[in-house]
């Protein structure tokens, strides 16, 4: 709730929804169970009322270092592989994670992280990150720079260790400069008529995909916007 650029925004309103209960429907379609993991700050006790009111199991930790909340996630509720997404992403598509996840699990390899994040070729607005408690772990009791710890996962993609394995999920076509995400008040805006206007709460990755071809000046509204550096 304390976003820097655009404060709230996980519950601001399109259309008669906030954000986020975009963003869970989304992921619900993995068919997979979805963790809240949010801070101990009374800021963000509207989103533990949420998630208590709509059945969604949290926990709740400290705001900087995010990555002790995701592993007390993890040993709280029993998790083998964890996949990472941010909160901020209306659009992310839960059959795309269901894929990346399925193409894990058969590699049967615990030292293995794939994401559609390190080859960016996805908008940036579906990223997800999967791996193993294993690895997360080691990144929680080896991982000491404060952005390792804010950011949960550099520990482990830039392979500390030397012993990570890594997988690309890739989308045929280059779009990574579209965005998807909603970090500013331009964000929104374009999230707003996606949305609103053109139903793309209901379309998969390569219909949305094809929206914002079809539609550079959708594109235009928010191509200014650089994403926040580690």
């Amino acid at each position: 709730m304390t976003s820097t650029r655009l404060p709230g925004k996980v519950l601001q309103l399109i259309g008669q929804r906030p954000m986020l209960a975009y963003h869970l429907t989304r992921l619900h379609e993995s068919n997979e169970t979805v963790y809240l993991a949010t801070t101990e700050n009374q800021t963000d006790d509207i989103l533990v009322d949420y998630a208590i009111s709509h059945n969604i199991p949290y926990i709740r930790g400290s705001e900087s270092d995010v990555l002790s909340r995701y592993y007390a996630c993890a040993r709280a509720y029993g998790l083998d592989i964890i996949v990472r997404v941010t909160s901020d992403c209306p659009l992310i598509d839960g059959e795309l994670i269901q894929a990346g996840i399925q193409e894990y699990k058969q590699a049967a390899d615990h030292r293995l992280y794939l994401s559609n994040v390190l080859t960016r070729t996805f908008p940036r607005g579906l990223d997800f990150e999967i791996f193993s408690r294993e690895l997360l772990e080691e990144a929680f009791l080896h991982a000491k720079l404060p952005a390792d710890r804010e950011h949960v996962t550099p520990y482990i993609h830039q392979n500390r260790s030397g012993k990570v394995n890594f997988r690309h999920v890739t989308h045929p076509d280059d779009r990574s400069q579209y965005r998807l995400t909603v970090d500013t008040a331009e964000d929104f805006r374009l999230m707003k008529i996606l949305i609103e206007e053109y139903g793309a709460d209901k379309l998969g990755v390569n219909k949305v995909i094809s929206l914002l071809d079809n539609h550079p000046e959708l594109v235009a509204i928010n191509a200014h916007i650089e994403q926040k550096k580690l």
